[in-house]
């Protein structure tokens, strides 16, 4: 009994050992047919990127021709530029002589007779021009900048902001211009500071921020891809009355934030305290966002400024190159558009008035331009303001009024039909 129980224990091993083997052959079968299908797709993955590279490389290549192309196209018409100058066909670039204004004529807009002409200055002009108030006061100033506002004589001046190197145009910045009794215009340059200093850049930006609003309307009826920067003074931001209505307009064309941009000075900004920085983040819980112009330095925080919803950062071009003025910055010039852009900013360089700033500035990977080179602030039709702030107010009888409404005006005009 002994021994065929044991003869039975054996069988049975045996059994199950020929079993086993039988499954680790059938392991052995399956591996190898894993093995050659990952094969099969390792060479497929490969076929497939050595396609993609034949078919992308040559793209790369006529990019790269693309580029140098564009690139001697402006370094040709910077040198054109140079020789036309130097036989006196061109006004002289910046540092240089000036001939008589009228030897340089600026070509006036398709505007009617009555309406002014573009200021002919170029961008490095100086402004703050004290001749221009010579024997005056502060207080007559002040009267002469107020007159001008509740006569409606602040105009409203658009020029464009355009990409590199392709040069279309993808946002417009608002500037304001003060026409005098007489018809002189004067820049903002030189009235802002006085203005603020009297307290009027509230009743001013009431003015601009409510015509940008129209215009921003009127944009986005050709096209949604242009936008448009409008300049507020820092003080505004604190004045309880005017921003109240200013948050209320704005939260009513929230719709609108894609398009506009409120813009604001280095100078401003660093002097923004803790009220300031409130008014920021309540217009940026509408969802519109911020610019920063009139540079003087590169000293600046990227991730600061993104928090605070600032996405676009004007420079001046001659201020990137100037290795001298950039020599105590944390930031170098060279680097500052791409430490930018990892923080969602991007930078504008402003004050382009040759060709050979623009082959700079590609260098410096700057993709948006903006100065004299491009066009000169135009003047916005007054007609166009007028119809969109009739459409704006609703329908009124009788003959249209050629003062246009103010933002604390067409809020009053708003809540009272409600």
């Amino acid at each position: 009994n002994t021994i065929g129980n044991r003869l039975r224990d054996r069988g049975l091993l045996g059994d199950q050992i020929a079993d086993l083997s039988r499954a680790t052959a059938d392991l052995s079968r399956q591996m190898a047919e894993m093995s050659r299908r990952v094969a099969a797709a390792e060479d497929r993955v490969e076929s497939t990127a050595s396609r993609a590279r034949g078919a992308v490389d040559p793209l790369a290549v006529e990019i790269g021709e693309l580029g140098g192309l564009v690139r001697q196209l402006a370094e040709t018409v910077a040198a054109h530029e140079k020789v036309m100058r130097e036989q006196g066909a061109m006004p002289p670039r910046v540092g240089e002589a000036r001939p008589a204004p009228s030897a340089v004529p600026l070509a006036a807009p398709a505007e009617p007779a009555a309406e002014s002409p573009p200021l002919p200055l170029t961008e490095s002009d100086t402004v703050a021009d004290d001749r221009r108030f010579q024997g005056m006061t502060r207080e007559d100033i002040g009267e002469l900048i107020a007159r001008a506002a509740d006569n409606n004589r602040i105009d409203l001046y658009l020029q464009p902001i355009v990409t590199l190197p392709q040069r279309k145009v993808r946002f417009y910045e608002a500037l304001s211009r003060l026409r005098t009794e007489a018809g002189e215009i004067i820049p903002a340059g030189d009235f802002i500071d006085i203005a603020e200093r009297v307290g009027l850049m509230p009743k001013i930006d009431n003015l601009l921020v409510f015509r940008c609003v129209q215009v921003v309307r009127r944009l986005q009826l050709k096209s949604r891809d242009v936008g448009l920067f409008c300049n507020i003074s820092g003080g505004t931001l604190t004045d309880p009355t005017y921003f109240r209505q200013l948050l209320e307009f704005m939260e009513a064309n929230r719709a609108l934030a894609g398009s506009l941009t409120f813009e604001f000075t280095q100078a401003a900004y660093r002097s923004f305290g803790p009220l300031e920085f409130e008014s920021l983040a309540a217009l940026a819980a509408c969802g519109f966002r911020f610019s920063m112009d009139h540079i003087t330095d590169l000293s600046m925080v990227p991730r600061e400024l993104a928090d605070r919803s600032f996405r676009f950062l004007k420079v001046p071009a001659t201020l990137l190159f100037n290795r001298a003025a950039n020599a105590q910055s944390d930031i170098h010039a060279e680097d500052l558009a791409d430490l930018m852009a990892r923080s969602g900013i991007d930078m504008i360089g402003e004050r382009i008035e040759a060709e050979s700033t623009v082959v700079d500035l590609l260098d410096y990977d700057v993709r948006f331009g903006q100065g004299f080179l491009f066009s000169a602030p135009r003047p916005v039709r007054a007609e166009a303001l007028q119809g969109n702030a009739a459409a704006a107010a609703g329908p009124a009888g009788g003959p249209a009024k050629t003062k246009l409404p103010t933002l604390s005006e067409y809020l009053s005009a708003s809540a009272s039909s409600l």
